[in-house]
């Protein structure tokens, strides 16, 4: 079955076609600046593996338009690699919040749609711009099967002592008010070939336990027992947990009232703050970007040097935590873009956990192979394992479109 993962932001379309019976990625591509100063600026960047990048310059005022774009651009005599787009058999969505009723993928309709409506209240910036691709998918391609695959659904696992908050139980039942977590399907898929290493290893899925690290602009990082999340670091909304680019992370919640009352802050002008001015960009006062935040740090930038210390410490303090909860360690997965790129922030993050059976090798760590099930940049003589695993959530949405689908 050919797949076509779409995956929606506010200003962008991303998409990948893939052939699920092979797993083989066919074509990925990003349609950028959708709808800014009416799509003027748009571009099309469009990668068939082994031929040269195609970029296309072209008004995309919205996601419509875009795919539209898209769409031409998969059935093209030269661009494409597939001449009908009656070939689609199925398209899968990322959807960042599917709350407490979606644990799993699920075929889309009129009361899906509903319910991610009704989520968005939780995730504005993502849940929106989601239905915007799915929409614009079932007009363009009437007839194909279209699947929700939920950020939040990995973490649905996790037990009530994990997921609840210490606020009146009420709170949670009439209002909802819970952790849920993000990156679920990031979290899913390292989880698996992490514990597909460690079977061969001599260590059954069971016995497994395995935390995750999703290390990006945004980041989280979870706890899996078994193949199954039991805690993670994001909650109602992603801005909990680790320092991010542009979130702050854990916070004591009496900072918003106080902000309030020291800097007259509105509610939303608080959220705008903790979500888009704190993290490596609020501390260092460089970037949200943690080679920008690394390369004045290496300059004697003190902010920078201390946002680097933070961001690492606290990746640290939750691979002790989550140690804990699991009951035992048998492995620590980095992904994602700093997780998978920067070998200072891996070291840094795991220093002094020796006592846990954690050792990185610098000359590992610092020369990773490219290869898609990871390396173990870990010392052989300690027991725990520490991989670093390039995610791939798009592939993973297509597992499991193809699977429902099928």
């Amino acid at each position: 079955m050919i797949v076509l993962v779409v995956n929606c932001g506010s200003s962008s379309l991303k998409y990948e076609l893939f052939d699920s019976e092979t797993e083989t990625s066919l074509v990925s591509g990003l349609a950028d600046r959708v709808g800014i100063n009416g799509g003027a600026e748009a571009v099309l960047e469009h990668q068939v593996p082994g031929r040269v990048e195609i970029e296309k310059q072209q008004p995309m005022p919205d996601h419509g338009v875009a795919l539209d774009l898209v769409l031409a651009t998969l059935t093209d005599a030269e661009s494409g690699v597939i001449s009908h787009l009656d070939e689609i058999g199925a398209v899968g969505h990322r959807v960042v919040h599917g709350g407490e009723r979606f644990s799993e993928a699920v075929l889309i309709d009129g009361e899906v749609i509903a319910t991610i409506e009704q989520m968005a209240e939780l995730a504005p910036l993502h849940n929106p711009a989601n239905l915007m691709g799915i929409r614009a998918c079932i007009r363009r391609l009437p007839g194909v099967a279209q699947v929700a695959v939920f950020d939040t659904a990995f973490h649905q696992t996790m037990p009530p002592q994990a997921f609840l908050y210490g606020l009146p139980y009420e709170m949670y039942v009439e209002h909802g008010i819970r952790r849920y977590g993000f990156h679920g399907t990031s979290h899913r898929y390292v989880s698996l070939v992490a514990s597909r290493r460690l079977a061969e290893a001599g260590i059954e899925l069971p016995d497994q336990k395995i935390v995750t690290a999703h290390l990006g602009n945004g980041c989280s990082m979870a706890a899996v027992a078994g193949g199954t999340s039991i805690d993670t670091t994001m909650g109602l909304t992603p801005l909990e947990g680790l320092l991010m680019g542009t979130r702050c992370g854990d916070l004591d919640p009496a900072i918003v009232p106080y902000l309030h009352e020291k800097l007259g802050l509105t509610p939303k002008e608080a959220d705008t703050l903790l979500n888009n001015k704190c993290g490596l960009l609020g501390v260092s006062g460089v970037s949200s970007d943690m080679r920008d935040v690394k390369a004045a740090a290496a300059a004697g930038d003190i902010r920078a040097q201390a946002a680097i210390e933070i961001f690492c410490y606290r990746v640290r303090k939750y691979v002790g935590s989550y140690s804990a909860a699991l009951g035992g360690l048998n492995a620590v997965v980095f992904t994602a873009g700093i997780g998978e790129n920067d070998p200072l922030v891996r070291e840094r993050s795991l220093e002094g956990l020796g006592y846990l059976g954690i050792a990185v090798d610098p000359e590992k760590n610092n020369n990773l192979a490219n290869e898609r099930d990871g390396v173990d940049i870990s010392c052989s003589d300690q027991p725990v394992r520490v991989y670093v695993i390039p995610t791939d959530e798009e592939l993973m949405i297509a597992r499991d479109t193809a699977e429902l689908v099928s």
